[in-house]
């Protein structure tokens, strides 16, 4: 599936998580986390809880919650807390701070015990978590990994600029856990949700890094991130006559060809294999 990108909704909000799906991101995130105030958790867990148990809500968008810190439990205990014959709309879960394997184990188990069987994705966000980041991505029940780029700075004392250099490793080792361990890596968010030429940018990078998806934290974002994330048709036609190439050659018995006159090898292959799977992931266009 697509996960270009994961759009957040307060979980104090319920007209907003409603919402969140018009704007067209391929993942929603309600939040208990960071969006709700510590004297609100338990309206908001109330709020998430029936907007997933709405027989009426069923997104195209993968719906995902954040969970907090301290209390995963209790909100696993709240999102399950439903009649039994209600299919709650659950398809993920996301950690915040993940700086252990263990803690997915952990958080797998907790969902579990409670009837529940999310994916699971961890959220990279402290130093400990980055330099864990190869077995975090690792853990059995992680299906994507998460850049938080925000906090991070916070936790080593960097300060952030507009080129980013200060979290440049981090993210890109990120992202190289995510690719052993062959998960999804979300890049962090963009967060001057008015500056688009700024976002596009940034979007454009995680690319090139190697990230399949981005954080947006407004929906006017969604529209610049999917779109980063989509190969253009000139891209997609170039990748299939690769792959075409690549199946007759191997018909033939031949290891080396080429394309329109260009010698085609193994990590072409592989880029034109990424941009079709790409392709495929956002659908028509």
């Amino acid at each position: 599936m697509a996960r270009r990108s994961l759009l957040f909704s307060p979980g104090d909000r319920p007209e907003l998580m409603r919402k969140a799906p018009d704007a067209g991101a391929d993942v929603i995130c309600f939040d208990l986390e960071d969006a709700v105030a510590p004297d609100r958790k338990d309206e908001a867990r109330e709020a998430v809880r029936d907007v997933l148990a709405d027989p009426e809500f069923d997104p195209d968008a993968e719906v995902c919650v954040r969970l907090t810190v301290e209390a995963a439990g209790a909100d696993l205990d709240a999102l399950a807390g439903v009649d039994a014959q209600t299919d709650l709309r659950l398809d993920a879960v996301m950690l915040p701070k993940v700086e252990s394997a263990a803690r997915i184990d952990e958080t797998a188990t907790l969902c579990a015990d409670r009837g529940l069987d999310p994916a699971v994705f961890a959220l990279v966000e402290t130093a400990d978590g980055v330099l864990s980041a190869r077995s975090i991505a690792g853990a059995p029940a992680t299906d994507a990994v998460i850049f938080g780029a925000e906090d991070l700075a916070a936790d080593v004392g960097a300060t952030r600029t507009a080129d980013g250099t200060e979290v440049l490793y981090a993210r890109e080792h990120v992202v190289l856990a995510a690719s052993a361990a062959d998960v999804d890596a979300i890049d962090t968010v963009y967060t001057d949700f008015s500056d688009a030429e700024g976002l596009r940018a940034d979007t454009e990078f995680a690319l090139t890094l190697g990230y399949d998806g981005k954080l947006a934290i407004h929906p006017a974002q969604v529209d610049p991130i999917n779109e980063a994330f989509t190969p253009d048709p000139d891209e997609v036609e170039w990748a299939a006559a690769v792959l075409a190439a690549r199946d007759e050659a191997e018909r033939e018995g031949r290891g080396v060809f080429q394309v329109d006159g260009e010698m085609i090898d193994a990590p072409l292959i592989a880029q034109a294999e990424r941009i079709a799977e790409r392709a495929a992931a956002a659908g028509p266009q």
